[in-house]
């Protein structure tokens, strides 16, 4: 923690001056991304706080954090002045966001939009269905709120 806030600190009065968004992602360590140190919301928001910048964010990576710590719509509600973007994807498999998997999109898109965010969210699912558009225009569906 000490060594980045260090190095990110040297970044910010950049980022600050061209208003710039430095943003960390939120990987789970569990599975996909073995020793990464941002595996926690509670990690990266204690950066964000150490940083004391508007200009760091976290991209919540949703298929990440249901893995590594669960409770989504409660983290998100709960740590939402530090989020910058997010990202989708199903669980188990990181495929389609469809009933098949154990996340509520629905309920998570209503959650987000509940915290006043403006922003985009990106699908980032690998899909296992042929016809990979029409997995995608689900998903925007499932989404669209």
């Amino acid at each position: 923690m000490n060594n980045c806030v260090k190095g990110l600190k040297q970044l910010m009065p950049l980022a600050e001056k061209h208003g710039v968004i430095l943003v960390m992602e939120l990987l789970n360590s569990k599975i996909n991304h073995k020793d990464y140190q941002c595996d926690k919301t509670a990690w990266g928001v204690e950066l964000c706080k150490r940083l004391g910048s508007e200009n760091f964010k976290l991209l919540y990576d949703i298929y990440h954090m249901q893995i590594d710590e669960g409770d989504v719509i409660h983290t998100i509600k709960e740590n939402h002045q530090y989020i910058a973007h997010y990202h989708t994807a199903g669980v188990p498999g990181r495929n389609e966001i469809d009933d098949s998997q154990e996340l509520n999109y629905p309920a998570i898109m209503k959650a987000i939009v509940g915290t006043g965010f403006k922003g985009f969210v990106a699908q980032e699912f690998i899909p296992k269905n042929a016809n990979k558009l029409a997995s995608l225009k689900q998903a925007i569906s499932i989404c669209d709120i």
